[in-house]
């Protein structure tokens, strides 16, 4: 479900809530209210985590694994030019 769908129906609720003549219905409907806003809330959440994981991925995948020893000649540690004895 998306953010506006929660969003709008909170809006419906509180409405209901607004409309209700009966204690027991407004109750409801402003816990209903509530319950619809805390899912908005974890569901906005829940799109800027998979965003930001994506945004990552996306970042790995543009980065070239880079191998331990960047020189190419696979001696070792690059420690500086090779030592002539």
């Amino acid at each position: 479900m998306s953010v506006q769908y929660y969003i709008d129906c909170a809006a419906r609720a509180r409405g209901e809530a607004d409309a209700a003549i009966l204690d027991n219905v407004r109750e409801r409907c402003l816990r209903s209210e509530a319950a619809f806003l805390d899912m908005a809330s974890r569901a906005e959440k829940s799109a800027r985590m998979r965003a930001r994981i994506e945004a990552e991925k996306a970042e790995a995948r543009a980065i070239p694994a880079l191998s331990p020893n960047q020189d190419g000649d696979n001696d070792g540690p690059d420690d500086g030019p090779p030592q002539h004895d």
